[in-house]
């Protein structure tokens, strides 16, 4: 039996995850949004991190609830571990589901990002083309939400983004055309979410978005975490300073409920 844990069981999993650079872990161990599933509540071996798109293991992959822990999982996920005995077990419980990718970790190192090299990229609007922070205006219009739902659905509403969330979209002809929000939060920065409509693409929209969001969370003393899905990800972060720390194997888990 696997169970979910409170704030108070959260805390005795940060060990479990030393050494997994990911700030959406951070998001859910401080409480701040998703799920903890654990084998025990009083001692926990094995950990299962849900938020959004994406699950964390760790701790015993060999622990006796570790296969339920595999399969409490929506039906499309992302599953990323670090150790090759975890990787072992969900290739082989989600045998002929799964499809292993490459994602792109950065360093985090605030240092990194310089202020007046990132300022200059505001300046690269085609005609046409307004920067706007998402208010709650913008929050609610359905054109942002079209080119990722992510931009605002990790939050329990759109109300509770406009306290805890932060972004920026690119409007063209009152639609959204891009946009750079907050998809996950934690005590010291965000998890920067990026999407631009298949129109408006190779116009330099989404790194105008990124370069107003970085800086509005570096004049708040929050520090934009940047991971990237593909290499045009990776190459517009490095672009506005990010460092490269390196590739990693995900596992995207078609995982079918009988």
């Amino acid at each position: 039996m696997i169970y979910e844990s409170d704030l108070n069981v959260r805390k005795k999993l940060f060990p479990m995850f030393d050494g997994m650079n990911d700030t959406i872990i951070l998001s859910c161990l401080q409480g701040h949004m998703g799920s903890a599933w654990v084998d025990d509540l009083e001692s926990p071996t094995a950990c299962q991190i849900s938020l959004g798109d994406f699950v964390f293991y760790a701790g015993n992959p060999h622990a006796k609830e570790a296969e339920a822990l595999l399969n409490n999982l929506p039906e499309n996920i992302l599953a990323i571990v670090n150790t090759n005995e975890w990787k072992k077990r969900i290739e082989t419980i989600h045998e002929g589901s799964i499809k292993k990718i490459q994602r792109y970790s950065f360093k985090k190192n605030v240092e990194d990002l310089d202020r007046n090299h990132i300022g200059k990229f505001l300046s690269g609007l085609p005609e046409g083309h307004e920067l706007k922070r998402i208010d709650a205006s913008l929050a609610k219009e359905a054109s942002l939400h079209e080119i990722s739902k992510d931009f605002t659905g990790q939050f329990d509403s759109i109300d509770d983004y406009l306290n805890r969330g932060l972004g920026y979209a690119v409007v063209y002809d009152g639609k959204v055309a891009c946009g750079a929000s907050s998809y996950s939060i934690y005590d010291t920065g965000i998890e920067i979410e990026i999407g631009t409509h298949p129109n408006h693409r190779r116009k330099g929209l989404a790194t105008v978005a990124a370069a107003a969001l970085i800086l509005e969370c570096l004049d708040r003393g929050l520090y934009p975490s940047w991971d990237a899905a593909n290499l045009e990800s990776a190459e517009l972060a490095q672009k506005l300073g990010y460092v490269l720390d390196g590739a990693y194997d995900t596992y995207y888990i078609t995982y079918k409920r009988f």
